[in-house]
């Protein structure tokens, strides 16, 4: 609805917004929910953006399965970079995470052929239903496809914070000692909290890629990781609605 009432530039102001709400949001859950300090955000969105450039561009996927496929991989990610956070607390756990966001993108320029160097990747805009009739503009459907991302990850999101696995989250912030006297598994729920966080980045950068319709290492500096951490911090560690603002 508010799409409706907004000119093209104002759309994609809409759809920026989206995408770095999706990576906020998850990135929040991890920091505040559970206490883990991650400085490689920028290098997760680098891997969801590349992967759905990647199918789109070269393998010609549409951009529902390449959205799931790019939060798929990230999460992979997140699940090897979970298990290395399990064994480091604090500046240590965001040296490495710090590691990751500056040398991920230079793999752009080690493998050209693959990942395009600095000019990166070139994916078309994704094509509007023709259902929603000609004159339904391009801007608007990427800010729709954004939109649609932050709700569906809001959703999840707000109804884990409210769960057991949100609960027990907290449990290992607080407490690591007392919550596994409490049963609950301490690294399993540090990896869980990381695979979450990076699932979001993806889809973040996914999305990124399609609004921007390119993928290339200057789209994801070691600014980038930086402003997410400060976005975090300024809205309120652990909140939704802080993420938004």
């Amino acid at each position: 609805l508010l799409s409706e009432v907004l000119g093209a530039y104002d759309d994609l102001q809409l759809a920026d917004g989206a995408y770095f709400f999706t990576v906020l949001a998850g990135l929040t859950v991890l920091i505040g929910l559970n206490g883990q300090i991650s400085l490689g955000h920028g290098g997760l969105m680098a891997v969801g953006a590349y992967t759905v450039a990647l199918l789109i561009g070269n393998e010609g996927w549409s951009v529902v399965p390449a959205l799931i496929a790019g939060v798929l991989t990230t999460a992979a990610i997140g699940a090897l970079v979970g298990a290395a956070a399990t064994r480091l607390r604090g500046p240590y756990l965001a040296g490495v995470t710090l590691a990751f966001a500056v040398g991920l993108p230079a793999l752009a320029d080690k493998f050209p052929g693959t990942f395009g160097g600095e000019n990166g990747l070139i994916i078309n805009p994704p094509t509007p239903p023709s259902w929603l009739g000609s004159t339904f503009s391009l801007e608007r459907w990427e800010a729709w496809i954004a939109c649609a991302g932050a709700v569906l990850v809001m959703f999840v999101l707000h109804n884990l914070m409210r769960s057991g696995t949100g609960r027990a989250l907290r449990a290992v912030r607080d407490d690591e000692v007392a919550a596994s006297l409490c049963g609950f598994r301490v690294a399993r729920t540090q990896t869980i909290a990381f695979v979450l966080s990076a699932a979001c980045a993806g889809l973040g950068g996914g999305m990124l890629a399609l609004v921007l319709q390119l993928a290339q290492p200057g789209a994801f500096p070691l600014q980038l990781s930086l402003s997410l951490l400060t976005g975090v911090v300024l809205g309120g560690l652990g909140s939704l609605v802080g993420a938004i603002w």
